[in-house]
């Protein structure tokens, strides 16, 4: 892969130049209160705008947040992210309240060197995501003009062939920043030559969603273990009865065919937890999987598939792990999902916690971030990389 870095850019020199950086500043907010839940995002970033802060460039920094319908939504706004941003810089950073228009452009106009603005949620303009070539291109013409270089260290969003990060590059000197060239480094170990056990954990809940990651991954690893609410879709394939767990009926057939094929690979729960109802105190016990009561729906993998699960994985040398064990935002079936990541924490063995709630688990849980190799940023992009697909950020950066 030939990509031009930021230590290419910082050589070069960016004192007093304008640098357009794309960040995934999607986080995570509180429905109440509007606080941001998890800045792990927020943080990732800090190592690329601190290099360019340090060099004296002007930052002009651009994201999107939740999924809006490309016009303003004040539930959407950037606004949280920019005084969270300020506090982890050390320095204020100034907000533009619209993303191209007269707030956008006085805001960067009036930056000084070392300075940081944060733009409004790209996507509160229709151009950002739009499939017609024409309007995402307009809108990346105006987007471009603040900047006399562009860096991309949005990995979770590089899948997404959008304005801001498939078009922008095309339009002003590029290079990738140090959260995607991490990202890229660390995945293409996965994709090469992954030292052996190479164990996966897959969770989540849908099957259709990790279909094509588990397709691809299938001739690669030496274990597959499946938990979270795409397995009762895999024990239905073995003719167990699910109760009113998740269930994709139109993939028990792929499920079953997989299964076939796996050569033993993919490992499924022997125990789950069941409730009553999808809330957080509702009763609930541990069953086996062949005794799945009809009335109950399964929320969490038991203990026993925690200890079979993690006797795979101490003997891994690579683990990749995406998706919960369980519905691990409640504290009575989040014990899978600790159990699995403690237990992907004790192997000796380069571990990838592939982003998206997988990454989010590791936090709320309180779990030491240190202990994993690496904690990605996308769950999504992670899961389209190791399928093999070209991913358009990517792309637009080799280009």
């Amino acid at each position: 892969m030939s990509i031009r870095t930021l230590d290419d850019l910082l050589a070069e020199g960016v004192s007093g130049r304008r640098v357009l950086v794309r960040a995934d500043l999607n986080v995570p907010l509180d429905k109440q209160t509007g606080a941001i839940s998890d800045d792990g995002r927020i943080r990732a970033v800090l190592p690329t705008l601190g290099a360019l802060v340090e060099a004296g460039a002007k930052v002009v920094v651009c994201s999107h947040l939740g999924r809006p319908k490309g016009t303003p939504d004040p539930q959407f706004s950037l606004s949280p992210v920019a005084a969270r941003l300020g506090e982890l810089l050390g320095a204020p950073v100034r907000f533009a309240t619209d993303t191209v228009g007269d707030s956008a452009r006085s805001t960067v106009a009036d930056l000084a060197d070392g300075q940081v603005a944060l733009l409004e949620n790209l996507r509160f303009n229709a151009g950002e995501t739009s499939k017609d070539e024409a309007e995402r291109g307009a809108f990346a013409d105006q987007l471009a003009a603040f900047g006399d270089a562009y860096v991309d260290d949005a990995f979770g969003a590089v899948h997404r062939k959008h304005a801001s990060v498939y078009d922008v590059p095309a339009r002003l000197p590029h290079v990738a920043g140090r959260l995607v060239l991490r990202e890229v480094e660390v995945l293409s170990k996965l994709t090469s030559e992954p030292e052996r056990p190479y164990v996966v954990v897959l969770g989540g809940s849908k099957v259709s969603d990790k279909l094509a990651v588990i397709e691809a991954l299938l001739p690669t690893v030496d274990r597959l273990l499946i938990g979270g609410g795409m397995c009762f879709t895999f024990l239905k394939a073995q003719g167990l009865e699910v109760g009113t767990s998740l269930l994709e009926k139109d993939m028990v057939e792929t499920c079953r065919n997989l299964l076939e094929r796996s050569e033993g690979k993919i490992m499924l729960p022997v125990d789950v937890v069941v409730a009553d109802a999808f809330a957080p105190d509702a009763a609930h016990d541990t069953v086996r999987v062949d005794g799945i009561p009809s009335h109950r729906l399964g929320l969490d993998v038991g203990p026993e598939t925690v200890a079979g699960f993690a006797a795979a994985l101490s003997q891994a040398k690579t683990i990749f792990w995406n998706g919960p064990m369980g519905v691990f935002e409640m504290a009575a079936f989040a014990a899978g999902t600790r159990g699995i990541a403690e237990a992907i924490t004790k192997a000796d063995a380069f571990s990838v916690v592939g982003g998206g709630d997988s990454a989010a688990a590791v936090r709320a849980l309180g779990l030491d971030e240190s202990s994993f190799g690496h904690i990605s940023t996308g769950g999504g992009a992670s899961l389209e990389y190791l399928e093999g697909k070209t991913l358009p950020g990517i792309a637009a950066l080799e280009n």
